[in-house]
Formats: structure tokens, C-alpha cells, sequence
């Protein structure tokens, strides 16, 4: 593995949220029951734009005019599960960006044979937290259902491993890390510190980061940069709406202005974005 020094700037995530804002990408979400409205609003609120078609009549075909797709794991059927094959498959033949959230991986045996069929259609990247990142790459870890029992620095060998099968990775924590390939297939990576301990009080964050993740990939350059312009947009409008809220609810509604907010100049000044060292 020939790794590099180029990983992501904070000059590239703000590249990238002024081309989403400009083209605003359409995103087909196959994401579950809980979360579908949150990360509506979530895209809408960052400057993309969301349908929700999780259906295996219509996945595939929507699939390839989207401008980027999200496959979620939260609450699969065998409908949804055939949904997921349709769309990811479409998406792979048409070139378009498509995004897996294995949630709660390594805990549950079906949905896990379903991750693993899932990879063999190559996802652009993965986005889960650190148990989940550990599990779907064989490694073991112990997944609490949507909670990660994991430190996210734990799960860069694992990211690194699930590079075979994607071209980015992130394991999400109170500092996410994230892996990928750079301009010229190189592997890099950086560490993305921010956020808010609220994020977790509020359902649906985790999962509306892998649609906006969706969105990112179809503007940015390269499938790294698009992960990392969406987990800086994420940490820090959730920084922002912390400083102006008093709980849980007030978060919630804080955080989508926030996503709104913030602008090019607002991620220069707050983001904070490190390479990491791959070279051990």
C-alpha cells in the first residue's frame, strides 16, 4: 500500500460545499424508518436535495439519474434488502457515487451477510462508527446496535483493510478518522476534530452524515474529499448549534440552521482537519 501526504484540505471541503451549494446534488436515500424525515431536512437544510426510493421496483432505475445514493442498514426487510442490491448495482453500472452505512454490523448475522453482498458492488465509501468500521472488515468489535463501543482511532486498520473494496472510509467518534485515496490513487487520510457531545442525544445524525456524505461524492474531486467536506460541514454546524441550544431539542432544530449557515469563510475559520500519519 503506497500511502501520501496529500490528504484533504480545509481549502478542499470549502471547494466542495460551494460546489454543492451551486449544483445542489440530488440524492436517492434507501435509509431506514427513523431517520428518513431528519435526513431530509438535514440535506435540504446543507444544500442538496433528497428522495427517498427504497423500493426494488424503482431503486435501480432511480438510482442511475441520481447524483449520489445512500444505502443505509438501519432497519432492513427482505423488500428494503433487495432495494439495496438494485440501487447499489444501478449505481455501480452508472457511475453514480453511492454511499453504505452498515449500522448495527457485527451484531446482527443477517444484516451483516447483507453488508458483506453489499461490498462486492464496490461502494464509493462507507461511513459508519468505529464497532461497525471493525466489524465489516472482519476484524472483530463490539457493536451496541447504533453505538459505537469502539474509539474511532481503533478502526483505521480496518478502514484501511476496507480500502480493497472502497475508495474512501470514515469511522465516526468525537474525532472522526477517515482514509481514501488521493488525485493519484495514493492512500491518505485525515482526522476530523469538532462536533458536539449532542449529536448522539438526537436521532438520526449519524445516519443524515452518511446522505450528506451521498451528496458531498457528487460534486467533490475525489470520493475522500467529498467524506471529509461532509463529516467538517457536520462537526462544525454541530459545534455552532451547541453554542446555541440548551438540550437535546433546541439542538436539533439549532443544528439544521447551522448546516444552513455555514458557508466557505465559516468552514476556513472553525474547521479542524489534521493529515494522519499512514506510514506505520
Amino acid at each position: 500500500m503506497t500511502t501520501t501526504t496529500n490528504a484533504p484540505t480545509v481549502d478542499d471541503v470549502a471547494a466542495a460545499l460551494e460546489a454543492l451549494r451551486a449544483q445542489v446534488p440530488l440524492v436517492q436515500s434507501l435509509t431506514n424508518i427513523v431517520s428518513a424525515n431528519f435526513l431530509t431536512n438535514v440535506l435540504l437544510a446543507a444544500g442538496a436535495s433528497n428522495a427517498h426510493i427504497d423500493n426494488a421496483h424503482e431503486a435501480g432505475g432511480f438510482a442511475r439519474i441520481a447524483g449520489g445514493v445512500l444505502v443505509n442498514l438501519g432497519t432492513p426487510d427482505d423488500g428494503t434488502a433487495a432495494a439495496f442490491t438494485e440501487a447499489a448495482g444501478a449505481a455501480r453500472e452508472a457511475g453514480t457515487p453511492w454511499v453504505l452505512d452498515p449500522v448495527g454490523v457485527g451484531g446482527l448475522p443477517w444484516r451483516t451477510g447483507l453488508a458483506a453482498d453489499l461490498l462486492a458492488l464496490h461502494p464509493t465509501a462507507i461511513r459508519g462508527n468505529a464497532s461497525e468500521i471493525i466489524a465489516l472488515a472482519g476484524l472483530g468489535g463490539d457493536t451496541r446496535g447504533v453505538d459505537s463501543a469502539d474509539e474511532a482511532a481503533a478502526a483505521v486498520p480496518a478502514a484501511l483493510a476496507l480500502l480493497e473494496h472502497a475508495d474512501a472510509v470514515s469511522a465516526s467518534g468525537p474525532v472522526d478518522y477517515l482514509v481514501g485515496r488521493d488525485r493519484d490513487g495514493g492512500i491518505t487520510g485525515v482526522r476530523i476534530a469538532g462536533g458536539s457531545a449532542m449529536l448522539p442525544r438526537v436521532t438520526s445524525t449519524g445516519c443524515s452524515l452518511g446522505g450528506l456524505v451521498a451528496a458531498y461524492l457528487a460534486v467533490a474531486p475525489t470520493p475522500l474529499i467529498g467524506l471529509a467536506a461532509a463529516h467538517t460541514h457536520v462537526a462544525v454546524a454541530a459545534e455552532i448549534a451547541e453554542e446555541n441550544s440548551t438540550g437535546p431539542g433546541s439542538f436539533a432544530v439549532a443544528y439544521l440552521d447551522a448546516l444552513y449557515a455555514v458557508d466557505a469563510d465559516t468552514l476556513r475559520a472553525r474547521a479542524r482537519i489534521e493529515a494522519l500519519d499512514l506510514s506505520n
